[in-house]
């Protein structure tokens, strides 16, 4: 399978049309239809559903596009690591991670990073924990930020001088602002805005006493819950210090109690050899750390 047929067969994917693709990539349209037509041979599947006014994907087309664009991905960080073995050090590290104030740490070591290398750049990439060491395991990052009690037994690692607190956040005329901190039998009544992250890991942390919470709804980023909270749809438990709760904001943070405090860590894939730019960052965190 060539990279450059899977970039023909995501241009296609891209554009819905054969016509508008082959303009794209500055060809024209009778040897882009053969070679999507070989592609489609050697796989043994149809992946496109040809349409008199647009091309849409199959199942299988689907399943190829998401596997073609990791490897197209792979490919450039690939040549970007090849292109920067010399003694310049320069080139790309990838880091993925959920929301949490712990990405400070990282910002900070970016920071001397690039004081000292300028031709090194940071690219950042926001998921849940099993997008993020999916994407490890296939070289899409150089390194993940956990959060506890993510399972690091597949990793090296370091542990983050840090700690996240979980809690709840609510606008600043809910009756609950009122306390310091809040309880599942606070929270018992109300409806509330929760992250796939506290239902599948801070569960078992909490010894399932908001197992029969009233979830109202779920989010994946904390900003757009935050936004659900503004308009009284519910309460989101979620991470302290994500959202900006100081005076100009109606919202504010209360702790649960009992206090459900996590720990981070930062890993990599056992045995990964790094490129120049991912080795002096390691380096570089671990000064900062």
């Amino acid at each position: 399978m060539d990279i450059k047929v899977l970039y023909y067969f995501l241009t296609v994917a891209r554009e819905e049309s054969i016509t508008k693709a082959a303009e794209r990539l500055y060809m024209t349209q009778p040897p882009l239809s053969r070679q999507l037509k070989a592609l489609e041979e050697e796989l043994g599947v149809q992946l496109f559903i040809r349409e008199s006014r647009k091309i849409t994907l199959t199942e299988e087309g689907i399943l190829l596009r998401k596997r073609a664009e990791e490897m197209v991905e792979l490919m450039e960080i690939t040549k970007g690591e090849i292109g920067t073995l010399n003694d310049n050090i320069s080139g790309d590290v990838y880091i993925g991670g959920g929301e949490t104030e712990g990405m400070r740490l990282v910002a900070k070591a970016t920071k001397k990073l690039q004081n000292k290398y300028p031709n090194v750049k940071i690219h950042l990439y926001s998921g849940h924990v099993e997008d993020i060491s999916e994407r490890i395991d296939r070289g899409l990052l150089d390194f993940g930020i956990f959060i506890e009690p993510a399972d690091m037994t597949k990793y090296e690692h370091i542990k983050l001088r840090t700690t996240d607190v979980w809690g709840v956040l609510m606008r600043k005329d809910d009756p609950l602002a009122s306390k310091g901190f809040v309880t599942a039998d606070d929270l018992a009544a109300l409806p509330i805005i929760c992250s796939e992250q506290f239902r599948k890991e801070m569960l078992g942390l909490s010894g399932g006493e908001f197992s029969k919470l009233n979830i109202a709804a779920t989010y994946n980023l904390l900003y757009n819950a935050s936004l659900l909270v503004e308009e009284k749809v519910g309460c989101a438990l979620c991470i302290d210090n994500i959202i900006n709760c100081g005076s100009d904001s109606p919202l504010c943070f209360r702790p649960i109690e009992p206090r459900l405090e996590v720990g981070l860590n930062i890993g990599w894939k056992k045995y990964k050899t790094f490129s120049k730019a991912a080795a002096v960052f390691l380096e570089i965190l671990r000064e900062s750390i």
